[in-house]
């Protein structure tokens, strides 16, 4: 049994991004592989959609109200849902291999996205910084970059590789936006899910979705898991906190990756799931330019 209810069911490839506008109660979300980014006004309860020409791994919403969004070929901004793209930094690596995945912005308003190694052979996939028109590479160590987050303080900055189990911590200058002193914060064995995307609640604690694992849970800031909750689906792929109080975790999921089998039993793969939580979330930054 859970107590996760399905707050949209989008019935989406790959759900992603699950990000809270507080401002206009919205819920957004990204499907990668069908090149779609959602918006779910909660007043309403109509979902909104714009679909791309190419996957859109991430996003964070800009403080002048529009996005700003990672795509397998670069970054771009746009100021509205349907408004144009406009081009921001274009993508150095390897587009046939390489995709953008998981990013946030931290609390100056920098935006924070990583990359994907589809091969999965190397350590290829990256974290970029954007602030400014600049970009630099904060760290190229990873497989798939996932479940980018930060403390309250913003002193530390977390970071899972998923296909790997691990989730570090560095330690973060908000002012400068380096991140150092990188260390392992929690492994996971194999077979029992991965490490997908995540989010800190105001006490600190770290909520991660695990991929293939059926469950979100709740990590202390010092590694120890406090709490798990089932989700109705096989493959959690990241949270966010909303809701009017900020203490409604929304859980995405994939439907992709689900068998027949798995599908009989979990019909709403692929939509977005909500658990009220007795914690409250952060309210997410966004981009400052």
């Amino acid at each position: 049994m859970t107590d996760m209810q399905c707050a949209v069911d989008a019935q989406a490839k790959l759900a992603e991004c699950p990000r809270w506008d507080e401002r206009t109660q919205t819920l957004y979300f990204v499907d990668i592989d069908s090149f779609v980014l959602y918006a779910y006004d909660t007043h309403s309860k109509t979902l909104n959609n714009r679909k791309f020409s190419e996957e859109i791994g991430c996003f964070s919403l800009a403080e002048d109200g529009g996005f700003i969004a990672a795509f397998r070929s670069g970054v771009y901004t746009f100021d509205n849902l349907n408004a144009e793209l406009k081009p921001y930094w274009q993508a150095d690596y390897d587009q046939q291999t390489t995709r953008f995945n998981d990013g946030r912005c931290d609390a100056k308003g920098r935006f924070l996205a990583g990359t994907m190694y589809s091969p999965k052979d190397a350590f290829k996939g990256a974290l970029h910084q954007f602030s400014h028109g600049q970009q630099k590479v904060l760290d190229q160590a990873a497989w798939t970059s996932n479940g980018l987050a930060f403390s309250p303080d913003q002193s530390i900055m977390y970071y899972s590789d998923t296909p790997n189990h691990v989730v570090y911590q560095f330690d973060y200058n908000i002012e400068t936006g380096e991140a150092t002193n990188k260390r392992e914060f929690i492994r996971f064995p194999h077979g029992n899910g991965r490490p997908d995307g995540a989010a800190v609640d105001t006490d600190g604690n770290y909520w991660s979705a695990l991929y293939q694992g059926q469950r979100v849970v709740k990590i202390s800031p010092a590694g120890e898991i406090l709490e798990e909750h089932p989700v109705p689906a096989t493959y959690p792929t990241m949270v966010a906190f909303g809701g009017p109080n900020m203490s409604t975790l929304y859980v995405s999921t994939c439907r992709a990756a689900q068998t027949e089998k798995e599908l009989q039993t979990f019909p709403q793969a692929g939509g977005i799931f909500a658990l009220e939580t007795s914690v409250t979330g952060q309210v997410e930054p966004r981009f400052a330019g």
